[in-house]
């Protein structure tokens, strides 16, 4: 691992407020505990947020439908929205999410866009239940998707989509991540139905996330998919470790030594000018691009900050925020 440069804290809040207000937001949320209704407000009226909005069909869906064409469908913008805090009270997005609940709930009780027989599928259930959480959806629309996905725990203590469709006997890192982050959101907002059986379920995910180190085999030690060293953005539903330590940071785990490996890689990916440069996007049809692939990202040096400010003194490296 390269040395660390100590942080320059000022220098870099300000080029990270020099982006979209939804990154001005959560820069001085995040990084300097700051918290700004008026900010996040604005959220919907300019920038990423209100080129979102423009684009919601008078059905009140995104592209085609539900699920369709996958980045610019309506399940994809409503995660976009949530994952840049925008206003949580908003008329129409708040719409949009009870269309979703109210068409599309599957005959095993999981949302489910297919119209056919299949089974719901695990990683848009937990999608599903991150930004619909989030936006503040009645518990009694939910408490069926919270039934679909307790039922869905593997032996291991993770999730796998494809559980309930091929007989996958072994977690998936890419779904395990994914049914977290919406089960932690469903429990940071006051929701309480099974909460204790969620609280335990979020201790096995976490666990079958830190027994890999984050991205190694349990066996072999060998990494288990080059993709997951790598920090494109928005992650969609695919696994990467500057995903996983984000949300660790985000639902307050407390530091492991397993974390270790992610968090060497993670520190020695920081460039010279101290900040993080964005991967390939996965592919696909986009409303607009947020950053460029190559560049330095304001959303993966926020990201990779606020990790840093949970977990530096473990590291042996000093954060001023």
């Amino acid at each position: 691992m390269k040395p660390l440069k100590p942080l320059e804290p000022d220098q870099l809040i300000e080029w990270l407020l020099e982006g979209d207000v939804s990154l001005q937001y959560q820069t001085l949320k995040d990084l300097k505990g700051e918290i700004h209704p008026e900010i996040q407000k604005r959220i919907s009226e300019e920038g990423w947020g209100k080129q979102f909005i423009k684009n919601r069909n008078k059905d009140g869906h995104w592209g085609h439908s539900f699920y369709q064409p996958k980045w610019t469908s309506t399940h994809y913008v409503l995660l976009d929205l949530r994952n840049l805090w925008f206003p949580q009270n908003h008329p129409e997005v708040r719409k949009s999410i009870e269309v979703l609940t109210q068409k599309n709930i599957g005959w095993d009780g999981g949302i489910n866009p297919n119209r056919s027989n299949l089974a719901s599928d695990v990683c848009v259930n937990g999608m599903f239940l991150n930004y619909a959480c989030y936006f503040g959806v009645e518990e009694k629309e939910i408490r069926s998707i919270i039934d679909f996905l307790l039922g869905q725990i593997m032996k291991d203590g993770g999730f796998n989509c494809m559980s309930n469709r091929s007989g996958a006997v072994h977690s998936s890192l890419h779904s395990t991540l994914t049914t977290l982050e919406g089960l932690f959101e469903y429990l940071r907002n006051g929701y309480t139905y099974r909460k204790k059986e969620i609280e335990e379920v979020i201790r096995t995910g976490n666990e079958f996330i830190l027994l890999h180190r984050l991205f190694r085999s349990d066996h072999t030690g060998e990494v288990i998919n080059p993709a997951f060293i790598k920090f494109p953005f928005p992650g969609r539903w695919r696994y990467d470790i500057l995903r996983a330590m984000d949300y660790f940071q985000f639902s307050n785990q407390e530091w492991d030594p397993r974390m270790r490996d992610a968090m060497d890689i993670i520190i020695d990916r920081r460039g010279s000018d101290r900040t993080w440069k964005l991967n390939s996007k996965y592919p696909g049809q986009v409303y607009f691009e947020m950053e460029k692939a190559g560049k330095p990202s304001r959303w993966n040096t926020l990201r990779a900050l606020r990790i840093l400010k949970r977990y530096s003194p473990f590291l042996d490296l000093e954060s001023d925020f």
